[in-house]
């Protein structure tokens, strides 16, 4: 076989290998994202089904249900964009921050350093959400 058919036949080979990479990769990226949107779901209806079955809802219930929306709208973003939403991500970790916050003081009624270190936790967040979406200013 002479070097240039081998060459040919090499490239060949390569861009068809990386076709199908390519095509195997996405179709696990679809495959993840519907079972981790099926979860969210699922979650939700079973959590709200929890609270229904018990005539009330708490704030912290209501709360879980706000993650289960950000981690909905996160895994849909991330779906139509392929860029992962880290601002959602944030708003999650403030929302369970919070439902930390209250399920301690409806437990134990009095505030510690333990809370102290939430809310600094809370309002760094909120910070790097705010350096996040502010645009790039302009040197010129």
């Amino acid at each position: 076989m002479k070097p240039e058919r081998f060459n040919a036949l090499h490239a060949s080979l390569k861009v068809w290998s990386d076709e199908l990479g390519n095509l195997l990769i996405e179709a696990f990226h679809y495959l993840a994202l519907f079972v981790i949107g099926a979860s969210i779901v699922w979650s939700a209806v079973f959590s709200y089904i929890g609270m229904m079955s018990q005539g009330h809802a708490t704030i912290g219930d209501i709360l879980l249900l706000f993650i289960y929306l950000e981690l909905g709208a996160m895994v849909g973003i991330y779906f139509k964009t392929n860029v992962m939403p880290v601002r959602c991500l944030i708003y999650v970790a403030i929302t369970a921050l919070a439902r930390l916050v209250i399920a301690d003081v409806s437990a134990h009624h009095e505030a510690g350093m333990g809370m102290l270190w939430v809310s600094a936790a809370i309002l760094l967040l909120a910070i790097s959400t705010r350096v996040i979406m502010k645009p790039p200013s302009d040197n010129g």
